[in-house]
This record gives C-alpha cells, sequence and structure tokens, in this order.
C-alpha cells in the first residue's frame, strides 16, 4: 500500500516521505495552486556535503526542495556494484532534518525541504524488471550521441539509466528547477539535452563541484576508499591544475594541456609503484578528454573565447596489502572504485 509518512510530526524542520508517487503528486498539485515552487535535488542516497550543497543552492531559489532517494538499477552494468552501493538511510534523513533546522534559524528568506521521494524499484519499473542488459526489455530514454562518449564508452548503459530514471522522477515531481552537481559534468550535459529535446517543462541548474581540502571530489563512493586511496584520489584534480595552468600560460593544443595533465598522473603512478604493496595504492587511468563544453567532441585546439572542459576517470584497485588498524574505508579496502571528475578550461571575458 502507497504511504507517506512525517519523520516528526509538528516539528517545523521535518518533511513527508513518500514511498510512491499518488500522495506525491497531490502535494505538488496542492503547491502549484497555492502559487510555491519546487526545486529538486535526484540522489541515490548516501549524502555528503556535495548533495547539501544542491539543497542549498534549491531552497535559495524555492519555497519547497523535494528530494529523491533512489539507487537506480539501470545504470549500472551487469558486472558493476549495484548491489555494494551504499545505503545510509538513517544517517541520511538525520542530514535532511539537521539542513532543515539550518534554513529555519537562519533568519534568511529560503524555502525548506518538504518532501523525500524514496520509490522501491517496483514503483520506478512498474511493468517489467529493471534491465541493465545492453539490448534489454524496457521503456528506456536514451540521448545519444552525447552518452556514447567518455563515461558512455566503459559503461555502455550508464546514461541510458540515468536519462530515463531522471525522466521518471521528472514525470513524477514535476520540478521548476532540477539541481545537479558539476562533477558529473557529462550528466549535466545530457540531462540538459534530454530537457531540451523532450520538450521538459523543467530548469536544470548546475552547482559548482564541491571538494574535500585537498582538491577530491566529494562523491559517495568516496567512503570505499580509506586513507590511503583517498590520497590518490586528488592525483586527478593534481592533474586538472596543470592542464590549467598550461592554458593559462597561453597553451591551446590538445596536445600541450594534456601532456601537462598525463605527466602528473604518470609521476604520482611511478612514485607507487616503486613503494611496498602494503604502502602503495595502484590506479588505472580510463580516459582524459578535452572536450567542447556543450557536444562533448572532443578537441585539438581550445578556443578561449568558449574554453572547454578536461575531464577523467580514474580506477583505483583494492589495496594489495594491509596494516594493522589503516583505515580502509567501506569493504575494507577490497573494492574497485571509480573516480570521475572535470575541470572547466575558462573562457575569455
Amino acid at each position: 500500500m502507497a504511504t507517506s509518512i512525517t519523520r516528526s510530526p509538528g516539528d517545523p524542520s521535518s518533511f513527508q516521505i513518500f514511498r510512491d508517487s499518488p500522495q506525491l503528486r497531490r502535494l505538488r498539485q496542492q503547491l502549484l495552486k497555492d502559487d510555491q515552487s519546487v526545486g529538486f535535488v535526484p540522489t541515490m542516497g548516501a549524502l555528503h556535503e556535495g548533495h547539501l550543497s544542491l539543497i542549498r543552492a534549491a531552497a535559495c531559489e524555492n519555497t519547497n526542495v523535494f528530494i529523491s532517494i533512489f539507487v537506480n538499477p539501470t545504470q549500472f552494468g551487469v558486472n558493476e556494484d549495484f548491489s555494494s552501493y551504499p545505503c545510509t538511510w538513517e544517517s541520511d534523513i538525520e542530514r535532511l532534518e539537521k539542513l532543515n533546522k539550518e534554513f529555519i534559524s537562519s533568519g534568511s528568506p529560503t524555502g525548506r525541504i518538504s518532501a523525500v521521494f524514496a520509490p522501491t524499484s517496483k514503483v520506478m519499473y512498474p511493468n517489467l524488471p529493471p534491465s541493465s542488459e545492453i539490448d534489454g526489455d524496457g521503456s528506456f530514454v536514451t540521448v545519444t550521441p552525447l552518452s556514447k562518449k567518455l563515461e558512455g564508452e566503459s559503461r555502455p548503459v550508464f546514461f541510458r539509466g540515468v536519462a530515463t530514471v531522471c525522466m521518471k522522477l521528472f514525470n513524477v515531481t514535476t520540478p521548476d528547477r532540477v539541481y545537479f552537481g558539476q562533477k558529473d559534468f557529462q550528466q549535466t550535459v545530457i540531462i540538459k539535452r534530454m530537457v531540451q529535446d523532450l520538450h521538459v517543462g523543467t530548469e536544470v541548474r548546475v552547482v559548482s563541484t564541491a571538494r574535500e581540502v585537498n582538491g577530491l571530489a566529494l562523491s559517495s563512493r568516496n567512503a570505499y576508499l580509506g586513507d590511503r586511496r583517498r590520497r590518490a584520489g586528488c592525483t586527478i584534480f593534481r592533474a586538472f591544475k596543470a592542464a590549467d595552468e598550461a592554458y593559462r600560460g597561453g597553451k591551446t593544443s590538445r596536445v600541450d594541456i594534456l601532456r601537462a595533465a598525463q605527466s602528473v598522473l604518470d609521476r604520482v603512478f611511478a612514485e607507487q609503484q616503486a613503494l611496498s604493496p602494503s604502502e602503495r595504492y595502484l590506479f588505472e587511468i580510463d580516459y582524459i578528454s578535452l572536450a567542447d563544453s556543450n557536444t562533448l567532441e572532443e578537441l585539438d585546439i581550445v578556443d578561449h573565447i568558449k574554453g572547454a572542459v578536461i575531464s577523467a576517470a580514474l580506477k583505483m584497485a583494492p589495496l594489495e596489502e594491509t596494516v594493522p588498524n589503516e583505515e580502509c574505508g567501506l569493504g575494507d579496502g577490497k573494492v574497485f572504485v571509480r573516480l570521475i571528475d572535470n575541470w572547466m578550461l575558462q573562457a575569455e571575458n
């Protein structure tokens, strides 16, 4: 039976939790009648400060914020980590309640979280079991050729799953605005294209990537890294900075810009190989890209008037050996971790 519950009745910082769509639709219809706006933040849970920055941005521009928590099976390939994706429901809800209290106590005009949509797979995929097969049956949204590039080359069903679940969520919540982080840059380009091509009545907002002090982009998958592999995670950021310095120094060719980034990656990799198995972290670069920020077409020369985006994916291998009392993250350092990140080479003003 579809239900909605209020986390803490009578508490102004509380919100309703919806397991199915009809009651959430009714809430949305009432908000429309009351001329209230909705900003929507789709998530797969395991919330971190990056997610909270999206929610804060949504609260600044809307009277209500809807959040979804749903680990979408169709964006995971058949051999990927769907079953091991971190699930932190209670702490996620506590974070959202704390954030609502922050909104209420701030004294500045802002919206607040009014609904969390946490559906089951049966709710999201009512007629057929969700398929992660490349040629699997189902009702899917595909956005090509954008979804075939970069991440799409290594993960052929990923963006089909992302576009499909986002379209479903947009249809349920009908938000005025949706909020995504720049860390998943290719995703934002694809969602913008989908919204434009399919005449979806929502505005896509992209919020700057939230990072740790060392530059590591915040991600739910960082929970698997542990201390040692977390140090490796900032290698992508250091490579981007080197590429950006080359660009700002007047380099515009693909060869020169990517050489600056690759030199950082090669140096770190060589340093790690020289260490013992109990000290090192090994990784593999899946791709490093220099592309047009709208079409994702690879560039030979960067036009200073347009700028570009440099993107990379790094696959962290499991730790070969651990030492006593080492903080290894979820999975005790035995889980492969894929990290993606990007950096904008800014256009001239």
